[in-house]
């Protein structure tokens, strides 16, 4: 070997280390954070994520750009395409009542290495997600005082002529988030009640403007003199449900905070479900009554609803509008700034953060250091940058978790059961048993072939028919079934988003490989459903499966390539960023990696018995430590 160069087997270890699983605890209920949080806290932390300042602004922008009226149409096959990822989401914060959400998720499934990947893009998402929303925040209460914020400043501070920061700093948004900040610190308890408020009074104000706008609705506005229902065609629907996508990015925080839920078994998976019912139903409605009552080519994109009001004689109705956005994106802030502290807290938690983070404050339990660090930065961000180009990393970072989350699901469902924990990392696992005479051979190979399949072995029903995939070791088809489904996907999605035009093939070239991408993708599909899945009667399971998550999967990498290439090369730095803090602190302080030094000490032997029976497994003591004796006649 030459000098100075890595062998094979370090490259091994090292390969094994940026992929160890973290251990699945799904039983374990215990945390040093206050489980106080009920399926209603849950379920309005989900609509403040979701009935944001996209309530106001984006219906009337889609409606008049992209779908007309049909744009209830394109929010409705975006709710149904969010309901995919949803409900991967429910499955897992039912299994794994811990914070952390898809880096959590990630962890037990995927590796370490992809963990931390998603939870550095979470992280920036909220961020930048927050800070974006303060500035929406002050932007919309500054419109209400005829810019007399906006002037003030420019004339005391000056403006800034500087690439990537504002014209002018934004001190009302970064006081809203560090006043935001303070009520978060003060626990969950606080937090949840100020977003019930906000919460309660943005949806009687969403109730308030369906409600007078059925009553000032004209029929007439969707005829053909017009432009009709669907003036964009089906083309203008699909593109308005790529953008109405992102108008339901939110209902991870309820799974990021299921480690302070009561029962989070029950109350995550409602949660969701019903929040994001009433986030579809808020939007839909909103958008009906918006273009009954005006002409949808007539509308203000940035302020539609108010607009709407105004032309039709209620003016006093534009400024309950404008306090039920102020209310709304109050919601959403605090959502943001309640997610962030626990995601970082799961991180340091696992030592793949700095360990600061991980400390919670013994009165409030809550991750204080999170909030004041990353409260910090996204006051920063509010205060002095350019948000604009920056808010399609919300896109990239979310739906990429989305991706990871729902391969995670068809992982998890081909894993075999855990083995019960044991206290320390040095106590031997009581799901081994030591055989040592011919009765006890007898006595496992009878215990095994009555056990139920395992999961990732083939049905028994379809072995007489696919023989071929049994003689493969469990997991290992699904394996490689998984790795095709995803291969696939990804060329489907080109396929689909840049057509043959985009890829540069002839017309059937083009058919050819649409062809072959979908018959791939859909083999994956039953080769996975051939084999036993993990089956849990006490936790929520997302129906169909692999089906529903291999949707989800296709949806989401067809939005990414729909972003442009900046954002991805922004993308990618931000990526660099995050393996270099991984490859500096992550890896060597990673709490699995303490775990691996106490289990060098012990040592799995296969013993092939003569009797060509089946093969048992012992374990036993290092060579170096056995006293010499004789062995036992019995064996």
């Amino acid at each position: 070997m030459v000098r100075g160069l890595p062998s094979t087997a370090s490259l091994v270890r090292f390969c094994q280390k940026l992929n160890r699983l973290k251990p699945l605890e799904e039983s374990t209920m215990e945390t040093s954070l206050r489980r106080c949080l009920s399926t209603l806290d849950l379920t309005l932390l989900g609509v403040g994520g979701m009935v944001g300042s996209g309530l106001y602004v984006l219906t009337g922008t889609v409606a008049k750009q992209m779908a007309g009226p049909a744009v209830l149409l394109s929010l409705a096959v975006a709710a149904v395409a969010s309901l995919l990822s949803a409900l991967c989401y429910a499955e897992f914060g039912a299994r794994l009542p811990r914070t952390g959400s898809a880096y959590l998720f990630t962890y037990v499934s995927m590796g370490e290495l992809w963990a931390f990947l998603i939870g550095w893009n979470v992280l920036l998402e909220y961020l930048i997600g927050g800070a974006a929303v303060a500035r929406a925040w002050s932007g919309y209460l500054d419109a209400m005082f005829n810019h007399r914020i906006h002037n003030f400043t420019e004339a005391y501070v000056g403006t800034w002529q500087v690439p990537l920061l504002a014209h002018y700093p934004d001190f009302l948004a970064a006081g809203i988030i560090i006043l935001a900040s303070v009520f978060i610190s003060c626990g969950a308890r606080v937090s949840s009640w100020l977003n019930h408020t906000f919460s309660v009074v943005s949806l009687v104000i969403i109730l308030f403007i369906i409600i007078l706008g059925f009553i000032l609705a004209r029929p007439h506005n969707w005829s053909a003199e017009e432009g009709g229902f669907a003036p964009f065609g089906f083309s203008g629907i699909m593109a308005g449900t790529a953008t109405c996508f992102y108008a339901f990015v939110g209902f991870d925080v309820i799974a990021a905070s299921s480690e302070e839920a009561r029962n989070p078994k029950q109350a995550v998976p409602v949660a969701i479900t019903i929040s994001l019912g009433l986030a579809a139903g808020a939007y839909i409605l909103v958008s009906t009554v918006l273009t009954l009552m005006v002409p949808w080519h007539s509308l203000d994109p940035d302020s539609a609803l108010a607009d709407a009001f105004y032309r039709r004689g209620y003016s006093w109705a534009g400024f309950i509008v404008a306090a039920g956005s102020i209310c709304a994106m109050n919601t959403v802030l605090l959502s943001s700034l309640f997610s962030l502290p626990r995601i970082v807290y799961a991180m340091a938690v696992d030592g793949l953060f700095f360990q600061v983070f991980a400390r919670v404050h013994p009165r409030t339990q809550v991750p204080m250091a999170g909030i004041l660090v990353f409260g910090g930065l996204m006051t920063c961000l509010a205060l002095l940058l350019d948000l604009e180009a920056l808010v399609q990393f919300l896109s990239i970072g979310t739906l990429l978790a989305y991706t990871f989350v729902a391969t995670s699901i068809i992982v998890l469902r081909f894993q075999r059961a855990p083995p019960s924990s044991s206290s320390g990392p040095a106590s031997p696992d009581p799901s081994v048993k030591e055989y040592h005479s011919f009765s006890d051979h007898i006595q496992l190979v009878g215990t095994e072939q009555a056990l139920a399949p395992e999961p990732g072995q083939l049905r028994p029903a379809l072995r007489p028919y696919l023989g071929f995939l049994g003689r493969y070791s469990p997991g290992a088809a699904v394996a490689w079934a998984l790795g095709i489904l995803v291969a696939s996907a990804i060329t489907l999605a080109c396929v689909l988003v840049f057509g043959d035009s985009g890829l540069h093939l002839p017309y059937g070239g083009y058919i050819l490989l649409l062809l072959l991408s979908s018959v791939m993708f859909l083999f994956s599909l039953l080769i996975l459903g051939a084999h036993q899945q993990r089956r849990q009667q006490d936790t929520f399971q997302i129906p169909m499966v692999p089906l529903t998550p291999a949707l989800s999967i296709l949806l989401n990498i067809c939005l990414m390539l729909k972003l442009s290439y900046l954002t991805w090369l922004r993308f990618s730095i931000w990526l660099l960023i995050g393996l270099a803090v991984y490859f500096g602190y992550g890896i060597w302080h990673s709490k699995e990696n303490q775990r691996e030094l106490p289990e060098l000490t012990t040592t799995r032997y296969v013993v092939f018995p003569s009797t060509n029976l089946e093969e048992t497994v012992q374990t036993v003591q290092p060579p170096s430590q056995l006293p010499s004796q004789e062995p036992s006649p019995t064996e």
